[in-house]
């Protein structure tokens, strides 16, 4: 029989009926809420930082989670706005909902992220390897992991500044329909709907949709005649179905489809945003089908897992002025990749645990752009391999070391990028020591070396960006780990910064220097009250003793719910 598990409706004016509704919700949730406090308490583990499941106490590396309770706790309807609670990371957006957002991580550049949705690598080869966060809503997601550092043992090119990791929901047992409806001012609504379900630990699948629309704003002054409004439209559609013929025997298929159009205003030198007849229209598409194989799972002392995938990403840009198509731009990207974990447990031996992971990945990447002045047809090919050592003693001092070797095609040299972190938990003062030193790489993008744009002429002779990085942090819980504040010190040196000089780009010589200070607090200050805060310190500099631009000095967020 379904359950309807959420019908939810939100209306920015008139809150009486969200208080009459919330409260109807809660009285139908009841049961399920008792059942859900008798649940047993799990370390939370988290993905991004090692590749495989991994306690977070045991993470040397600065990580962010960010969850499904903390979206729907800030009513979050566009993820970008999220990220900016999470220390380290800065957002930027070029006008209204919808427009062009960039993540930064630790002063590094938008493109020095890499962005993984269910396990697929959405950076787009057509936008400068970047992900255009404008287009990311938050519905069905689960789960968001923000690693930051130097990334690029484990993640390859663009991971000089960090990782984001998300997770969208799966099907849970039973069947499920959930609902949402919400409208606001400059006429904005959203709405969707998700099935889901699962059936004995054998199956489970999830298929969702979710619309969001708005008239929008513009960037353009109006005091100097610039009336029209620029919208945006946003449709995605989420798919997941995952089957278990053996116990020890997983198989998936995702897909995700999003459309989304957005009017933008021109800029005339002298004057800036002026109100012009232009929209972009943006069509992604990811895929991604795995196979999962869990040899030895029930022994007491090892594990061995294997994970076998393959994975399409698909964006499509075009540019429209006054109705004609005036530029393309086609990103593609083809990965299939194979994972082994080797999990080792010898508790007789200093409570010893041990794994090893071993990562092939062979990847394509392409671009097809065209305009008016210009038309660039390019693809380059990468190899990797990386393996990966952990190391826990005593449930207290964890340590971690990856390297990874990248072998280019024609464009690129070959590449070697290393990690190691450090974390060293001391439970009697509820303290915990963490540390991470790592190496990243940033190939030249296609635009770089090629040039998409009249105004704008590729320089085939880029070398790719490196960077150096470290950081050392504390964390310290209070109140029986009813609050927490963790303080982190980091450091990025890059060479070879990519940077715009005339109408090309140019590697700057001598490095880079980026310094900056984390901070974040965490207290549950009454069952049904938290407070969480985060403040962030960066100085950056170029080679030329400049300061890197869209990076602020300080950054700051509170919260409480």
């Amino acid at each position: 029989m379904g359950l309807i598990e959420r019908v939810e409706v939100r209306s920015y004016r008139n809150p009486f009926i969200c208080i009459l509704l919330v409260s109807l919700i809660n009285t139908m949730s009841s049961e399920l809420t008792r059942a859900q406090d008798d649940a047993i308490a799990l370390p939370e583990l988290v993905v991004t930082a090692t590749r495989v499941p991994t306690p977070r106490e045991q993470i040397g590396s600065s990580i962010s989670v960010l969850t499904a309770e903390d979206l729907a706790n800030c009513q979050t309807v566009i993820v970008s706005d999220v990220l900016r609670e999470v220390p380290g990371v800065a957002v930027s957006r070029n006008g209204g909902v919808g427009n062009f957002t960039q993540v930064r991580i630790r002063g590094a550049e938008g493109n020095h992220t890499v962005v993984i949705i269910d396990g697929i690598e959405v950076n787009d080869p057509g936008g400068g390897s970047e992900y255009d966060f404008g287009n990311l809503l938050a519905a069905e997601i689960e789960r968001i992991e923000v690693l930051r550092g130097p990334q690029s043992a484990l993640y390859g090119s663009d991971a000089i500044g960090g990782v984001i990791n998300i997770t969208t929901k799966k099907g849970q047992e039973g069947l499920r329909v959930t609902s949402l409806g919400e409208a606001g001012s400059f006429s904005t609504y959203q709405f969707g709907a998700t099935l889901s379900g699962g059936f004995q630990n054998l199956l489970d699948f999830s298929v969702g949709t979710n619309h969001l629309s708005t008239r929008g704003i513009s960037v353009a002054d109006e005091d100097r005649g610039n009336n029209e409004e620029d919208g945006h439209r946003n449709g995605t559609v989420n798919t997941s179905i995952r089957v278990r013929p053996l116990d020890n025997l997983e198989l998936g298929v995702i897909g995700r489809s999003v459309n989304s159009r957005i009017e933008t205003d021109g800029f005339v030198g002298g004057i800036g945003a002026v109100d012009a007849d232009r929209d972009t229209k943006v069509k992604q598409l990811y895929g991604r089908a795995f196979a999962r194989l869990f040899l030895f799972d029930a022994s007491d002392w090892i594990s061995w897992d294997h994970t076998f995938s393959a994975a399409y990403t698909e964006n499509k840009a075009d540019n429209d002025v006054r109705g004609n198509l005036s530029s393309e731009f086609d990103g593609f990207k083809n990965k299939y990749d194979y994972q082994t974990d080797l999990y080792l447990w010898t508790p007789q031996l200093a409570h010893t645990e041990q794994i090893f992971t071993f990562l092939f990945e062979d990847e394509k990447d392409r671009v097809d752009a065209s305009s008016a002045f210009v038309e660039v047809n390019q693809d380059f090919k990468t190899k990797s391999y990386v393996g990966q050592y952990q190391l826990g003693v005593f449930d207290r001092l964890f340590l971690s070391g990856s390297v990874r070797r990248d072998d280019n095609d024609k464009l690129f040299d070959n590449e070697t990028t290393y990690r190691a972190t450090a974390s060293y938990v001391h439970a009697e003062t509820a303290t915990r020591l963490h540390g991470s030193y790592g190496t990243g790489v940033k190939n030249p993008t296609l635009f770089e070396l090629f040039g998409f744009a009249a105004n704008f002429v590729g320089n085939p002779n880029l070398e790719p960006e490196e960077s150096r990085g470290w950081d050392v942090g504390v964390e310290q819980s209070v109140w029986n780990d009813r609050a927490s504040i963790d303080v982190t010190y980091f450091n990025n040196r890059i060479e070879d910064l990519i940077a715009g000089a005339g109408i090309t780009a140019i590697n700057l010589d001598g490095t880079t220097k980026i310094d900056g200070i984390e901070l974040a607090v965490r207290a549950d200050i009454l069952d049904d009250l938290s407070f969480t805060g985060s403040y962030t310190w960066t100085l950056t500099e170029d080679a030329n003793g400049t300061e890197l631009v869209r990076r602020a000095k300080h950054i700051a967020s509170v919260n409480l719910n």
